[in-house]
């Protein structure tokens, strides 16, 4: 099984809608952005966020390659951005701990 940064760093997107998701990841709120696309309640770690992330980012891809109606842009927008920062906190708090 491949380990998180692994998963993330594999993903092969359209090139218009990687560049739109690296641009807003540049100021990516968890608070916000997880609120909105996980559900209020409580917040989860970083791993246990990516996680379910990954799993909502692939079944959003698979409509997009299905090309079915239900399709939304401005989600697997918001999905990757979301994405993409969780995964730079992710490695932000691993390199911590090896300092």
């Amino acid at each position: 099984m491949q380990d998180l940064m692994t998963m993330i760093t594999t993903l092969r997107r359209p090139r218009l809608l990687a560049r739109a998701a690296k641009i807003g990841a540049q100021d990516y709120d968890r608070d916000r952005y997880l609120q909105r696309i996980l559900g209020y309640g409580s917040m989860p770690s970083t791993g246990a966020a990516l996680v379910r992330l990954l799993e909502m980012e692939r079944e959003v891809n698979a409509q997009r390659l299905e090309e079915d109606a239900a399709y939304s842009l401005v989600r697997h927008l918001d999905l990757l951005i979301a994405l993409l920062g969780e995964a730079q906190l992710f490695q932000a708090s691993r390199a911590a701990q090896y300092q």
